[in-house]
């Protein structure tokens, strides 16, 4: 059996920026805190909804640095180091460890398109090489490529692969990789709108975008099902089901940085090639936040 690395919500952290594109620390710090104070169990550093594509390299390595550091041991910190390029993948990820990052969230090579015996080879290079615990990422709307039940299981069988981030959005696949993998790979959402349907098919927990601007929900949400209140949990993910979807009105993380500026944290704009979202959907974020009583 693998110990997951962590169980509950952990969010997928936003990068906030200034007016000139630079990363924001000093809101970073802010927004880290809040956090924290708020019941996140883990902290994804530089992940897709911290803009880790239009990061370049000396950024994305400084932004994980600072968040270990920063943070200094009060959750858990995953250091997002996928790329399309093993190599490149191997030296993030090597320099990670390094800072002292948990563990290491490992997307599924985009663009390039590799078979699923690409996928093994990828994912054997990168174990490895490196020395903590290592979380695969399937998404493959976003990627092109999709890790199949068989070829996580064979992933699986790597010492420090621990689990899987499953945002396929396919419940029978997902069902499938708990069956064939049981306690050999730890599973968690990477859909904020299926966190109750994955905890059902033996997941641990979620990656979370929403936990950006509900914290302390997202987190409960989970807990209350690993502390056997079934029902209390799938109530509350039914109540925050239109939040979970509304968060997805354009391309993450447009409309969650959006979001976390009606808060009250300055999150700043998205890095071109991403833009702000149409007045008709800044309209609809700010009636759906008002809804669930996040501004006033």
């Amino acid at each position: 059996m693998k110990e997951p690395i962590f169980t509950g919500a952990a969010v997928a952290i936003i990068t906030p920026m200034n007016e000139d594109g630079s990363v924001n620390y000093e809101e970073f710090e802010r927004f880290v805190d809040w956090q924290l104070e708020n019941g996140t169990d883990a902290i994804v550093i530089c992940g897709t909804t911290g803009e880790s594509s239009t990061l370049d390299v000396d950024e994305h390595l400084e932004c994980i640095k600072w968040c270990i550091d920063y943070v200094n041991g009060r959750c858990k910190v995953i250091a997002g180091t996928g790329s399309n390029s093993t190599k490149s993948a191997i030296e993030m990820s090597k320099e990670a460890c390094e800072y002292g990052a948990d563990a290491l969230l490992l997307v599924t090579p985009y663009y390039n398109k590799t078979s699923q015996r690409g996928l093994i080879a990828h994912y054997t290079a990168i174990h490895d090489a490196t020395d903590k615990p290592l979380i695969l990422y399937n998404v493959p709307s976003r990627t092109g490529v999709n890790i199949l039940p068989e070829t996580a299981a064979e992933i699986a069988k790597l010492e420090r692969v621990n689990g899987i981030k499953e945002a396929s959005g396919n419940l029978d696949q997902i069902a499938k990789l708990h069956e064939l993998c049981g306690d050999e790979l730890n599973i968690w959402s990477g859909n904020d709108d299926q966190i109750f349907d994955i905890m059902e098919r033996g997941g641990y927990g979620v990656i979370s975008v929403l936990s950006n601007v509900c914290p302390q929900e997202t987190h409960d949400i989970v807990a209350k099902y690993l502390d056997g209140d079934i029902e209390g949990s799938k109530a509350m993910m039914e109540k925050y089901q239109k939040l979970a979807k509304v968060l997805f009105c354009d391309v993450n993380p447009i409309p969650v940085k959006e979001a976390v500026n009606l808060i009250g944290y300055n999150a700043g704009h998205c890095r071109l090639p991403l833009i702000d979202m149409t007045d008709e959907n800044k309209a609809l974020m700010k009636e759906t936040l008002e809804e669930y009583g996040l501004i006033k």
